[in-house]
């Protein structure tokens, strides 16, 4: 039980540790001046938002982030979600139905598989990342409507989509682009901006999700895109029009947040030399570090058992780094999924490096 803010440090059940297992990218989540901005918005608004959005829920505060932004990631129109499970299952179920067929990555997270069986359409599965099966399966359906979806940032390997080809690929067989920017949004792109901006994307059959509780260091989530797919979204997403709004305090949390994503460019300078340290220090290291340039580095130990034995003796040495195993990964890929955060220092990340090597070595 985690008894601290979040943070490169941490207690847990009265312990203190070097944390790795946080997505709080940026090191945001403990920020004081989020805090105060909180505090603003609570005195401002309240705590609870009372009603569903299409109620009497939607503040001004709402509004404000939903016009910031669509400004930050240069979309016509923002939806807030109160999560980013609930926007991939509004999502899909409000594109998608019985007579459409959604495509998506093997390795997409636990929400869009959820959201693509929900929707009812027929759900096709392609190998992570091959682009000719998914070909081969869009030249092949005879779908009223077609949706490919896929994480950007593959939360469990590291790795980022080949969002280009797929875009050709959606153009070529008239299809929507359901992106799951959870891991990117904040990291990649200019001043933050995602995945859309590293690859300089700028097309209307993208239709885009991110969070706000992971690099931004707040809480929730949103969908941007076309005016007319996001009104969609408002006229038939279960999951917006059926839940009460969250919080307008965090809405406003999210706008000073946001401010810092764009302006503090050292945070994400800081998170690549960290990648760099962690990936010079185990270059010799018996485990394969699997290769990514995000803040999640995944250290393939493959047995199930192995895995839970590096994460427990870890944990004795004073580091927290989540053992992940099936059925969250496929089987024989049992991992260590070590999250790195402008939080860190150097010398914490060259620690795991050394006491990953010295366990190596034994």
């Amino acid at each position: 039980m985690l008894q601290t803010a979040q943070s490169a440090r941490v207690s847990v059940d009265g312990r203190t540790y070097l944390a790795f297992c946080s997505n709080d990218y940026l090191g945001l989540a403990s920020d004081p001046r989020l805090a105060r901005a909180a505090q603003e918005g609570c005195g401002r608004y309240g705590v609870g938002a009372g009603a569903s959005h299409l109620i009497l829920g939607h503040s001004e505060a709402h509004h404000a982030l939903e016009e910031a932004l669509a400004r930050f990631v240069a979309l016509p129109r923002v939806l807030l979600f109160s999560t980013g499970y609930m926007a991939n299952i509004g999502m899909v179920t409000a594109l998608a139905g019985r007579d459409d067929a959604v495509f998506a990555d093997r390795l997409n997270h636990a929400s869009l598989n959820d959201a693509c069986l929900l929707s009812r359409a027929q759900f096709r599965r392609y190998p992570h990342c091959d682009l000719e099966a998914l070909e081969k399966l869009l030249s092949a359906t005879r779908a009223r409507r077609r949706l490919i979806v896929t994480d950007a940032v593959f939360s469990m390997d590291g790795d980022i989509a080949p969002l280009p080809r797929l875009v050709e690929l959606a153009e070529r067989h008239d299809a929507w682009l359901l992106v799951d920017d959870a891991h990117g949004f904040g990291i990649l792109g200019d001043r933050g901006r995602g995945v859309l901006s590293h690859f300089g994307i700028a097309t209307p059959r993208v239709i885009y999700m991110a969070t706000l509780g992971k690099a931004a260091g707040v809480f929730g989530a949103f969908v941007a895109g076309e005016p007319a797919a996001v009104e969609t979204l408002v006229q038939r997403a279960r999951s917006y029009v059926y839940t009460t709004a969250t919080p307008p305090l965090l809405a406003y949390a999210a706008l000073e947040s946001l401010r810092l994503i764009e302006e503090e460019q050292w945070r994400r300078e800081r998170l690549a030399q960290l990648i760099r340290v962690l990936q010079g220090g185990l270059a010799a290291n018996r485990w394969r570090l699997l290769r990514s340039d995000t803040a999640i580095q995944p250290l393939m130990i493959g047995d199930n058992a192995d895995a839970l034995e590096v994460a427990d003796r870890l944990g004795q040495r004073g580091l927290l780094v989540p053992a992940i195993r099936p059925p969250t990964v496929p089987q024989g890929t049992a991992r260590l999924r070590i999250s790195l955060s402008a939080a860190h220092g150097e010398d914490d990340v060259a620690r795991l490096a050394e006491v990953l090597n010295d366990i190596a070595r034994q």
